[in-house]
């Protein structure tokens, strides 16, 4: 099949876990033999029109000069691009800034099938009108796509609640990481299981905050890692306000997934504090790095961990779990994750599961057009 993957900043990954998936779809599926498209920013840093195999396209963004409206641009010129092409199947990532123009996309002659994502509206970090917008806007992706895809069970009982439609439960996925070397390490100044640690956009609903107020409180001052990128608002607004707390280092984005894992792997406590969305991308690779994991208590979350991790609600629970807990006093919950991902969430399965929903859309539409026809 010809398939286009819209709605990221493209591929190889340096933004986000969106990214990462496209990454990870994409040779996968040209693996499988198929004829894979990712749209990419004009602005990436990898430059080639292929890599292992995909197809790059690299469209106008303007986001670096116009801001958030150059993200709408960007959409808009993937999409009259598309309407160019030949697709079988376009997959839409996502809606925040793509949606708005569904009503062009080529859906008379492609099937288009949209990762519906997070309740994006819920982000605490955008205005009511802009909340507002963001419910508008998934609205119009359940209108101008054929099919959806949930990739939490809760995302799927939203939408089948909400909006009537039926959507594919399809979750991310992360290879099991098993080969750790200690030699990162090194670049951090760090001992294995002598630091805690967090990755992640540093925004409100991803309660950075709380977690580092609670580092901050605890009577343990082990080196505390905040990987993500913090040249921003509110990565300023934090690192000032917590600017007296020596032990918390900003390090900003490591894209280099090696590096990550083996972060992960020696940190004594991995604190995951996503609370808005459906199956992180992040949460599963911390799982298949082999982590001990507190996660902010929600439904996404313990969807996925269920009793095989620690949780916490407020600066103080992450306070007493810095205090008290020790890696290895929960092996159980690290291996137990680990078996999670090699039978449930391990990439080739998710991959599969993204075949099997092309290869049924698309017999399903021609088997259509040949009843039509005749």
């Amino acid at each position: 099949m010809k398939i286009a993957i819209i709605g990221t900043r493209g591929i190889p990954n340096h933004y986000g876990g969106f990214e990462q998936f496209a990454e990870y779809l994409a040779k996968g599926l040209v693996e499988r033999g198929h004829d894979i498209t990712v749209y990419n920013s004009h602005s990436h840093p990898y430059q080639e029109s292929e890599w292992n195999g995909v197809k790059l396209v690299h469209c106008n963004d303007p986001e670096d000069k116009w801001g958030t409206a150059g993200q709408f641009v960007y959409d808009l010129n993937c999409i009259l691009h598309s309407r160019k092409q030949n697709y079988d199947i376009i997959l839409q990532l996502g809606y925040t800034s793509s949606t708005v123009w569904g009503w062009l996309l080529p859906r008379k002659n492609c099937i288009i099938t949209t990762n519906m994502d997070g309740l994006e509206w819920k982000r605490t970090k955008y205005s009511k009108p802009v909340r507002n917008f963001l419910k508008w806007a998934e609205y119009l992706g359940t209108v101008y796509s054929d099919h959806w895809i949930a990739d939490s069970l809760g995302i799927q009982d939203y939408l089948a609640n909400k909006y009537k439609i039926p959507s594919t439960y399809i979750p991310y996925g992360a290879f099991p990481f098993e080969a750790p070397s200690v030699e990162i390490l090194k670049q951090y100044d760090l001992v294995p299981y002598g630091y805690n640690m967090l990755i992640a956009r540093l925004e409100p609903e991803n309660n950075v905050d709380t977690i580092l107020e609670g580092v901050s409180k605890a009577s343990i001052k082990n080196p505390f890692l905040v990987v993500g990128k913090h040249a921003t608002k509110y990565g300023e607004y934090l690192k000032n306000k917590y600017s007296s707390s020596k032990n918390i280092h900003f390090i900003g984005g490591i894209y280099d997934i090696n590096a990550l894992n083996n972060l992960r792997y020696y940190s004594n406590i991995y604190f995951h504090g996503h609370s808005v969305g459906g199956t992180n991308p992040s949460l599963l690779e911390a799982m298949a790095s082999q982590t001990l994991i507190c996660a902010n208590q929600n439904e996404f979350n313990s969807t996925i961990l269920e009793d095989d991790a620690l949780y916490f609600r407020n600066a103080d629970d992450v306070r007493k779990c810095i205090e008290t807990v020790r890696k290895d006093q929960h092996t159980p919950y690290v291996a137990n994750n680990l078996h999670k991902i090699k039978h449930i969430y391990e990439w080739n399965n998710i991959i599969d599961q993204y075949e099997n929903h092309f290869r049924t859309i698309y017999s399903t539409q021609h088997e259509i057009q040949s009843n039509i026809s005749s």
